[in-house]
């Protein structure tokens, strides 16, 4: 299968990371905690150096409780931050919006994907992405962005369903928009218009949104789901969502969505070398073999 970023092909031999840099003060996941443009590139060239291959960067929290962000106030935070991180020889920089001018400004700076959250409601993000050869992220969900839409009373069969024909719908349209098909993302959009049921049943049945035959973004980190079946808060769910990172690698998913790469990265590691799909360790360096004692760096 092949991807295509604006004109640079994206090797999806191994599932990628794809870390999370919030350039907003409001995030469910991290409350503000890298304010500033440097601490905010500081975290991006740290997630690169954990193991990411993509950064996700967001100027809009989805928290459904706050008002949107201008468009210039959104393009304000996230450009020179995206202009700093592609800056980096080899990062590859997503932008998390739903908004065509942002959109435009963030590939404008140097972002490579679109991450659309809005399961592609304003089809000129599709026009962003034809003009420029930006890869595009297509989610499923029905509620509008910044509001919170869940129907308990649906049937998950019935939901999957409509995950599924809504990629379908979604892709289409934005092929008749001038998007190649190897621009194309799907993300069946956990926790979006789903209940945390709803959301693990689809996740359950991943290998029917695999048969769009488009590499698939599973974006589970920290999620409500996760938090549902745990009964953790969203700093407290990592361990969850390793075990969601397992199934949609076992289901071959192709990307991951992470705010902990560098877990994922280690879990992953393990886990292939555990079933032979990598080389198997050799000695453990002596650095590594125990805890430095309390005050001393580990090199002593």
């Amino acid at each position: 299968m092949r991807l295509r970023a604006l004109g640079r092909d994206v090797d999806l031999g191994m599932p990628l990371l794809m870390g999370v840099v919030n350039a907003n003060p409001d995030s469910f996941s991290d409350a503000g905690r890298y304010s500033t443009l440097d601490a905010q590139v500081a975290r991006g060239l740290s997630l690169v150096a954990d193991g990411a291959s993509i950064i996700d960067v967001g100027g809009e929290s989805g928290i459904t409780n706050r008002p949107a962000v201008e468009v210039e106030e959104e393009i304000r935070r996230v450009v020179p931050l995206i202009e700093r991180l592609t800056g980096q020889e080899g990062i590859l920089v997503s932008v998390d919006t739903y908004k065509p001018a942002v959109a435009r400004a963030a590939v404008a700076a140097g972002a490579s994907i679109v991450n659309d959250v809005s399961g592609l409601r304003d089809s000129e993000l599709a026009d962003v992405c034809a003009e420029t050869g930006a890869a595009l992220v297509v989610m499923h969900t029905r509620a509008a962005p910044k509001q919170r839409m869940q129907d308990p009373t649906r049937s998950e069969a019935h939901v999957l369903t409509d995950v599924v024909g809504f990629l379908t719908e979604r892709m289409s349209l934005a092929e008749e928009r001038g998007v190649d098909r190897e621009q194309l993302i799907v993300d069946p959009g956990p926790d979006f218009s789903k209940t945390p049921r709803q959301t693990t049943y689809v996740l359950q049945h991943l290998d029917e949104v695999m048969k769009l035959d488009r590499p698939v973004l599973v974006a589970v980190s920290r999620k409500d789901f996760v938090g549902a079946i745990t009964d953790r808060s969203p700093a407290q769910r990592g361990p969850g969502t390793l075990a969601a990172v397992a199934h949609g690698v076992d289901h071959g998913a192709h990307i991951f969505r992470l705010h902990d790469v560098a877990a994922a990265r280690d879990f992953l590691a393990v886990r292939a070398a555990l079933r032979g799909e990598a080389e198997l360790p050799g000695a453990l360096p002596e650095h590594l073999r125990h805890e430095p004692p309390n005050g001393s760096s580990s090199a002593s």
